[in-house]
């Protein structure tokens, strides 16, 4: 989108946006809820949303909206507690033919250790997909066609009865395995080159190096796993802009923003749980307003936690701020719970983490210990440093007095849930 020129007259940019959670449970659910992980509860895998939550679809639909989720992700859905407040669950992957379906299953079973264990199963041996199963059609091919189908056609529906629609609308082709293609193809030159590009990516998603401090990807097959996901986003990018196009043209609202982004490398991490780098956290934001027709960019740290306060001030509900008026009042948190692979993650990397943005500097919490790196525009992220022992920044400061306070309970909040998640 960054190149569109509708984004470029029309849009609101945040060049320094960055989600609350690092994969799509805790950053869906800050979007859904303006807050942090440690406040919604919907971070380690076995967490949903806290049920005295209000999410976002609850009080858009209270305000009269008719609300959709249309996804191409099975954890947006009801596993987690998302699925709170819309009227309609479209689940994408019910409605789109597998496209080679014996090579899918294949993949996906040695893909995923938890998959794996239903090869043998009864339904599997019957032909039956699982739900899961099912739903992981959507790595292996394109459903970006059929979710905006379904988005323009609802919203037309909606229309036709004069119901204002909300819809959320979450897509998968720049998620693992990054399409390519329409259907999944390697990249890598050579027969030898292929299967290296597959173990590679059976070794991104079930995140090897965390069970044997060794990192099993070579650096040259990173950088072709990091092309994919470029490829896939130039392959995305024009179908995006037309489809914010058609709804900036009927007059809606439109914010394009990503749950998490992904690590090849940056910082010694690889693919998206457990981190607070700017790789995983930092993300695109683009909001378009018909009400507001001016280009800006918004340059200021941001959370993309706030979006929910903006859609429910543009929906007539009072918020305590506006977002993108007042870009400096968001305050980038954050937070990551280490990932449990299979019970076998070691010791050394079994800790949650905090990070904050203030000024120029990245301050990051981990064992009870501070690091330090300065915020990267442009370029390779700087690694963090370790502070002296009892080096605190919001007692030397270099936090603004008036974020203070504040950020002392999110610490000691988030220094509860985290003692809860590691106990």
């Amino acid at each position: 989108m960054c190149s569109s020129d509708l984004t470029a007259a029309h849009a609101t940019r945040f060049t320094q946006a960055r989600s609350g959670g690092c994969w799509t449970l805790p950053g869906t659910a800050s979007l859904f809820t303006g807050l942090m992980p440690h406040e919604h509860g919907a971070d380690a895998q076995s967490r949903g949303l806290k049920k005295d939550v209000p999410t976002l679809a609850e009080r858009m639909r209270v305000r009269g909206y008719r609300t959709h989720q249309i996804t191409a992700n099975i954890a947006t859905t009801d596993i987690f507690g998302l699925e709170r407040g819309f009227d309609e669950m479209y689940r994408i992957w019910e409605h789109v033919p597998a496209e080679h379906r014996k090579i899918h299953e294949a993949l996906v079973l040695i893909g995923k250790p938890r998959l794996r264990k239903k090869i043998l199963s009864p339904e599997f041996v019957a032909g039956k997909l699982s739900e899961d199963l099912n739903a992981s059609k959507v790595w292996l091919q394109d459903t970006v066609d059929a979710v905006f189908d379904t988005a323009l056609q609802r919203l037309e529906q909606n229309e036709r009865a004069n119901t204002p629609s909300f819809l959320f609308l979450n897509l998968m082709e720049t998620h693992f395995p990054y399409h390519v293609s329409p259907t999944f193809e390697t990249t890598a030159d050579g027969m030898v080159g292929k299967v290296r590009e597959i173990v590679s990516l059976f070794h991104l998603i079930n995140q090897t190096w965390l069970t044997t401090d060794h990192q099993p990807i070579s650096p040259d097959m990173m950088q072709i796993l990091r092309q994919r996901q470029r490829i896939a986003w130039e392959r995305l990018a024009p179908k995006v802009d037309a489809f914010v196009k058609a709804m900036h043209e009927r007059g809606n609202i439109v914010v394009f923003a990503s749950d998490h982004g992904d690590n090849f490398g940056e910082q010694g991490w690889v693919y998206h749980f457990s981190n607070v780098t700017d790789a995983g956290n930092r993300v695109p934001v683009y909001a378009v307003d018909p009400e507001d027709d001016a280009s800006r960019v918004i340059d200021t740290p941001f959370s993309t936690r706030d979006l929910y306060h903006w859609i429910l001030e543009k929906a007539g509900e009072k918020q305590d701020f506006d977002p993108l008026r007042q870009p400096d009042r968001s305050f980038a948190v954050m937070q990551s719970a280490w990932y449990n692979n299979q019970g076998k993650t070691l010791p050394k990397f079994k800790y949650n983490q905090i990070c904050l943005l203030e000024g120029d500097m990245r301050w990051m919490r981990r064992r009870n210990e501070w690091f330090a790196a300065p915020m990267t525009v442009d370029g390779p992220e700087a690694p963090f440093v370790r502070l002296p022992p009892g080096y605190d920044p919001l007692e030397e400061g270099v936090i603004a007095p008036e974020r203070r306070g504040y950020l002392r309970g999110v610490l000691r909040d988030f220094g509860e849930y985290s003692a809860r998640v590691e106990a």
